[in-house]
């Protein structure tokens, strides 16, 4: 008898995240520097060492290299290496960009490869305009992240008159500091004149639906204290959505995305993001694309054959059900059987460890032909 099929398994989502909405609301202030990194910036992705919190010197040095490394503007750079948790924040946020822009298109013929993104970036396909909503939104989460944790030094819980930052910490319970977090990420990410070419205006607007992906997933979590589980007091602090739904909702937004152009508003004077609007009766009012709807100036390549924008799809692994038509471009698919060894009929011995069989089955692989 053949064994059961093996379940496939993914792996579980991050935990539930306290944050400061000031560090996702202040990052909209990303729109209006040059100095873009991770998904969207020029260099290299592996080239980041992996960085801890630590006061040993050897790390200390490290950490002054990572903030070297990063694509920042002088001003960044030299904020950089006064924030020991700062460099930390930013790799982490490149990382969580490029994982779960892999893992949402992992099915598709584009499946955010790092080959071919400096060139990807020049033209503005919906997939430029996923990365730029997915860096953002990367970014956003990371700071938010730092901030609630204590990771960096001056960016703290809210200061509550009745609890204080250690307390607040050990009972799970960290609150805002909105006015802080504010000042903290505009003296960081600086202003500057946003651009009026069409490009720019897509790039910023992309951007700014990360961050609304974000805010989205903001909810408000509370928390009983009191003799017996009684709620005599009650704690309530913001907490965001595993980064997971934001990738799973940028992802839908990318499937819907929207064509734009560039058309001047008579009523204010400026050029605006318009869509096409084929039912509709007044073409001189420009009709501009939703907040949440990602954008795009041209159509997109198929992705099927090697080119400067991706590696092509031979040799990709598809499901016959599900995408193999589509990823394979009609070029077929090879068939591979092979045998996997997995663990199996697993029981809880007394004490304390999991004993498991060692079970095989049969696996078919369907990989897109040459």
């Amino acid at each position: 008898m053949r064994p059961p099929e093996k379940p496939l398994l993914l792996p579980p989502p991050p935990p539930p995240l306290r944050v400061s909405v000031a560090a996702a609301a202040c990052c909209l202030l990303l729109l209006q520097v040059d100095a873009y990194f991770g998904l969207t910036g020029k260099e290299a992705l592996t080239q980041f060492p992996l960085l801890g919190p630590s006061t040993n010197p050897a790390h200390w040095k490290a950490h002054l290299k990572q903030c070297d490394l990063l694509r920042l503007s002088r001003k960044q750079k030299r904020l950089c290496r006064r924030e020991p948790g700062l460099a930390e924040t930013l790799r982490d946020a490149i990382r969580l960009g490029v994982v779960e822009c892999q893992y949402q298109f992992r099915n598709e013929r584009w499946n955010c490869s790092l080959d071919g993104r400096a060139d990807l970036l020049k033209r503005g396909f919906k997939e430029t305009a996923f990365l730029y909503a997915v860096s953002s939104a990367a970014l956003t989460h990371s700071l938010a992240r730092a901030c609630s944790a204590g990771r960096m030094e001056r960016c703290t819980c809210d200061d509550s008159p009745d609890l204080e930052n250690r307390k607040a910490w050990q009972w799970g319970v960290c609150g805002d500091n909105l006015k802080y977090s504010t000042r903290f990420l505009k003296n960081f990410l600086g202003q500057k004149k946003v651009g009026k070419d069409l490009r720019a205006k897509v790039d910023i607007h992309n951007t700014n639906v990360g961050i609304k992906a974000v805010k989205n997933g903001l909810k408000t979590t509370c928390k009983c204290h009191g003799v017996s589980g009684s709620c005599a007091v009650r704690t309530c602090w913001k907490q965001l959505s595993p980064f997971h739904e934001t990738g799973k909702l940028l992802k839908l937004r990318y499937d819907g995305a929207v064509k734009v152009f560039s058309a001047t508003n008579d009523a204010v004077g400026q050029s605006e993001l318009a869509s096409p609007q084929p039912h509709s009766h007044l073409p001189k009012v420009p009709a501009g694309p939703r907040p949440t709807d990602l954008v795009y100036m041209e159509d997109s390549p198929s992705f099927c054959r090697p080119s400067r924008y991706s590696v092509g799809t031979a040799g990709r692994t598809c499901s016959r059900e599900a995408n193999c038509d589509s990823m394979c471009c009609g070029r077929g698919y090879n068939i591979q059987t092979r045998m996997v060894t997995f663990s199996c009929h697993c029981q809880v011995q007394w004490c304390c460890y999991v004993e498991c069989q060692q079970c095989m089955q049969e696996e078919v692989v369907y990989s897109c032909k040459q």
